[in-house]
């Protein structure tokens, strides 16, 4: 219990970047359309969030090296609220995507910091618990997060504002906090191709994750207006998407550890391209389109942590937190692509476009998962399935004792 009000501060900090950070994304594609950007504008406001992603993962580490937690968490913090209430100043496509830079770079940086300072306290006894309810806080307060679109006034300067207030709120549990700011641990090396020679399929299915989750996640609301819904109606859509992702960790991570990775991956995919095809053709009416997406965040949320699980079972103790860093770093390439790729895809054919770009991702996933099973023997022993946030490069350090249970590590 003690450690639990250890890390209250740390927690309570998470919920508000999710609520800063999670409602970002919608309003800016709300806003892009109230302020007349065209499709593909408002698809590089989704790239380039994730830009500021990827920069922020690779440099935090090293800034909270030079001053310390509290300092950097400050800095990124002070990166997004900047970001935020400069976009009602400059009414650019081109100066918003600077300003996700800016954004992206705060959810990584402040990321990095508290999962750093969690893992320098946690031991192999308390790891488990702590890492539960840190993902149902994360995954909650991104739940949350969502419904504030139906409250968010498209392009408007107190819609921005409020999430500034949020992203600047974020500072107080961590900057207050009287439990002593811990060392800064090394971080993990930077080795894309290690998650290659562990497992191609795996690599494949990270990226096809991000195709799915970055491309719904900041081009889901141009597709829900396209469609009909209002604005509080966007909120619910991309609520009962997560909602789905949430409820199939438990069955997904139970196939997982059951049966052949590769199998598990190859029906997901499967399910993923039924759900865009359900989506694609029965979208005339709001409940048939808020049963796609939970079904679409279903059949899609659980390829990123089956993925990462089977890379780890290839992979030595020692890499584990490399490994994840390595793909987390393919994911963040997928993500910058895919919104910018959808939003030109929608612009030219129409909304069902999103849908048919991650169906076509997913039967190429199908496709290498067979050829894959052809290529290596099925694995008698494997690492225990872990939902794995996409958050820092961190997170391997994180999660590595969870994974090393196979090895009697732990």
């Amino acid at each position: 219990m003690r450690l639990m009000v250890s890390f209250s501060a740390l927690f309570l900090s998470v919920i508000l970047l999710q609520l800063s950070s999670g409602g970002v994304g919608p309003l800016d594609a709300l806003s892009g359309v109230a302020l007349g950007f065209s499709r593909s504008e408002i698809g590089m406001l989704g790239s380039a969030h994730f830009v500021g992603f990827f920069i922020g993962c690779w440099w935090a580490p090293r800034l909270m090296g030079s001053v310390g937690h509290s300092r950097a968490f400050a800095a990124f913090t002070a990166s997004g609220a900047i970001g935020l209430l400069a976009h009602m100043l400059i009414l650019d496509p081109y100066a918003w995507a600077l300003m996700r830079i800016a954004s992206g770079l705060c959810i990584a940086g402040c990321y990095t910091v508290i999962e750093g300072w969690m893992m320098a306290k946690l031991t192999n006894r308390t790891r488990g618990r702590v890492m539960g309810i840190y993902r149902i806080i994360d995954m909650g307060g991104s739940l949350v997060a969502q419904t504030l679109i139906g409250f968010l006034e498209p392009a408007d300067y107190v819609s921005y504002n409020l999430l500034a207030l949020m992203c600047c709120a974020a500072l107080f549990p961590l900057s207050l906090t009287t439990s002593r700011q811990p060392a800064m641990p090394s971080a993990p090396r930077l080795r894309p191709m290690l998650a290659w020679a562990c497992s191609p399929l795996a690599v494949a299915a990270v990226i096809v994750s991000a195709l799915s989750g970055a491309t719904f996640r900041m081009i889901g609301p141009l597709y829900g207006q396209d469609v009909g819904l209002a604005a509080e109606e966007i909120a619910g859509f991309l609520s009962v998407y997560i909602l789905g992702g949430a409820v199939a960790q438990y069955p997904a991570g139970w196939l997982a550890d059951k049966f052949d990775r590769r199998m598990v991956l190859i029906g997901i995919s499967a399910a993923a391209i039924v759900s865009c095809i359900a989506s694609i053709f029965t979208s005339g009416g709001f409940a048939s389109v808020m049963v796609n997406a939970a079904l679409f965040g279903f059949t899609t949320f659980p390829v990123y942590s089956i993925a990462a699980a089977h890379a780890h079972d290839f992979a030595r103790s020692e890499e584990r937190a490399e490994l994840s860093a390595a793909l987390l770093f393919f994911y963040a390439l997928g993500a910058i692509a895919a919104p910018w790729t959808a939003s030109q895809l929608i612009e030219a054919f129409g909304p069902p476009a999103l849908f048919w770009m991650v169906a076509a991702g997913h039967v190429g996933l199908l496709a290498f998962g067979l050829y894959r099973m052809r290529a290596r023997p099925t694995l008698d022993e494997r690492t225990p399935y872990v939902y794995a946030p996409r958050t820092s490069f961190v997170i391997g350090r994180l999660l590595r004792r969870s994974r090393d249970k196979r090895d009697g590590t732990s």
